[in-house]
């Protein structure tokens, strides 16, 4: 039997506010310290169907189930897992789009209890332009409300990052983890 920590961390909030920053510093702090880990990528940007203010149904179905299909390979092959976004941060865009959908409301409700732990990343700047992301603030702050929203209907409750800490954040994340990720052989010295 496997004796290594499983671990599914997911990081939530609105675009551009550093989720991936921030995802790939705990994976580079964590595979230092010999953690064997996957990171799952947003997915969004591979959406082959219109995302951001102009998303739908079809867009954003696409991107919560290749979300989820990723989550489960991800956590076949590695005990750990990040993600850098969940099931529930790609159904708000959803949400915001076109409404509530009950033939989704059940796979986003039971796949948020998947997660070991929901790392809320808010929002400090607006979002750049890279591109791909909307740059509109309001749209921005849309999201964040209606993710806090759905957090707080789902009685799910994130650890909070401080938006004037941002340089702390990778290690505040780490220091909660704390020993549920040591390496399961024992220390030499």
């Amino acid at each position: 039997m496997d004796s290594r920590p499983r671990l599914k961390i997911a990081f939530i909030g609105s675009h551009g506010v550093g989720k991936t920053t921030l995802c790939y510093g705990l994976a580079a702090r964590l595979k230092a310290r010999d953690v064997a880990l996957d990171v799952v990528h947003e997915v969004a940007r591979r959406c082959p169907l219109p995302v951001n203010k102009e998303t739908g149904v079809a867009s954003e179905s696409w991107i919560l189930h290749t979300q989820i299909a990723e989550e489960i390979l991800a956590a076949h092959r590695h005990p750990v897992v990040l993600c850098d976004r969940s099931a529930l941060d790609n159904y708000v865009y959803l949400l915001l789009a076109s409404g509530r959908q009950p033939i989704l409301e059940p796979l986003v409700d039971r796949w948020m209890r998947t997660y070991d732990l929901l790392i809320h990343v808010p929002i400090v700047d607006g979002p750049s332009d890279d591109g791909f992301r909307a740059v509109d603030p309001v749209f921005q702050r849309a999201v964040d409300e209606r993710l806090e929203q759905e957090l707080e209907d789902r009685g799910l409750s994130p650890l909070r990052l401080d938006a004037v800490a941002r340089e702390r954040w990778v290690g505040e994340v780490e220091s909660v983890l704390g020993n549920r990720l040591r390496p399961s052989q024992m220390p030499l010295l």
